[in-house]
């Protein structure tokens, strides 16, 4: 409890700085107003996409369509509705060693306003996931300032969550869960061709954490999952990107992630985009993921302690990636609308240290492989 209340304090703190930060901000404005010099801040085209998705991995098979629509109005507000669905076919090595194969429907509905106002940019986003077991609700509000006349943006924001959560077969199972996450990040125009940005987050969950399904073993023995009912957790990412000078471009990525349950966790990321003609955009990406388990995870734990997991995502792992997209332009009319074909692929290797794959003995490792493929237009 101690963990979730110094996460609260912090973020109370954040939140009071975003007033002040606010009252600055516009009193940045007014001045800026009064001389003429404010730079109004670019809400960009309006967009629709439509999208489908595959996701096979580990027992996993995930597909389903995407649609979103982006609007302007009156040249200061933006909307933005998506719709998102997930047919899910789940035979992961939790499931079949544990329960039977199922098969579900996710569906998630967003919604999203931009407010421009000079050079500030306000945000409300609004996000509902449905599942026959699992409702997620999430609301979150964000604040992009430019400033030195648009060579740098800071911005900061909170997402306030929860989760009702049920129980196949017990209809007296309910449970809830409560998800705050505080952010705060800016960018940095270096050169003419090279940018950086660093971003923080602090996040807070309390609640219902863990899983109805899911089992531990202890001395052998299957026993319910058991984990803290608070978990408190930090993030920083480092991200530069340059300009090559061929119609070529790098990036490079740094996370790192800590939490109170014990997780420490590293991702390092490096992708390269380069232009094919006036029609093709290639990319190509390369992610590793590293992380330490948490401190009550076991995969057969030896004493009957307060927490017990056996949730291979909270174990010691590591995943390597490689992807790649490509976007083809079909139709474009300078200055009215275009039409673009994307695709995109990515292949990953997880492997788990130690989390035994009860049907062989072994440590337990799978590949997954992610398709996307959309039509998007910018008019």
């Amino acid at each position: 409890m101690a963990a979730i209340e110094h996460t609260r304090a912090w973020g109370a703190a954040l939140v009071l700085w975003l007033r002040q930060a606010l009252g600055l901000l516009g009193s940045l404005i007014g001045a800026l107003s009064a001389s003429g010099g404010a730079r109004a801040v670019d809400l960009g085209p309006d967009q629709a996409e439509l999208l489908y998705h595959h996701h096979d991995g580990g027992g996993l098979k995930a597909y389903g369509p995407a649609v979103l629509l982006r609007k302007s109005v009156m040249d200061k507000v933006a909307l933005t509705g998506s719709v998102y669905v997930d047919a899910v076919s789940n035979a992961s090595i939790d499931v079949v060693t544990s329960a039977s194969p199922f098969s579900e429907r996710r569906t998630e509905y967003g919604l999203n306003a931009d407010y421009a106002y000079r050079d500030v940019l306000l945000t409300v986003s609004a996000n509902v996931s449905k599942e026959p077991d699992y409702l997620a609700r999430r609301f979150g509000l964000d604040v992009a300032q430019d400033v030195f006349g648009g060579m740098s943006t800071i911005s900061m924001g909170f997402t306030r969550g929860t989760d009702d959560v049920a129980k196949h077969g017990e209809p007296s199972f309910a449970a809830q869960a409560q998800h705050w996450q505080y952010r705060v990040g800016g960018s940095l125009i270096l050169t003419p061709r090279w940018i950086v940005s660093a971003n923080a987050e602090a996040l807070a969950d309390e609640g219902y954490l863990g899983s109805p399904y899911r089992v531990a073993y202890v001395f052998g023995a299957a026993v319910p999952e058991r984990v803290p009912g608070t978990r408190s957790a930090r993030a920083i990412k480092l991200r530069l990107a340059g300009d090559l000078g061929s119609r070529d471009a790098i990036q490079l990525g740094y996370r790192q992630f800590w939490d109170t349950w014990g997780i420490r966790a590293t991702t390092l990321d490096v992708g390269y985009s380069r232009y094919l003609g006036d029609d093709w955009l290639v990319d190509v990406t390369l992610r590793r993921h590293s992380q330490d388990k948490a401190s009550f995870f076991s995969d057969n734990a030896q004493a009957d302690t307060r927490y017990v997991s056996r949730n291979r995502q909270l174990g010691t792992l590591t995943d390597l990636g490689v992807g790649g997209k490509v976007a083809y332009t079909l139709h474009k009319v300078p200055g009215q609308y275009d039409v673009t074909l994307h695709g995109a692929y990515e292949y990953v290797q997880y492997r788990f240290k130690d989390f035994t794959d009860l049907r062989t003995g072994q440590a337990y490792q799978y590949n997954a492989s992610v398709l996307q493929v959309f039509v998007s237009t910018r008019f």
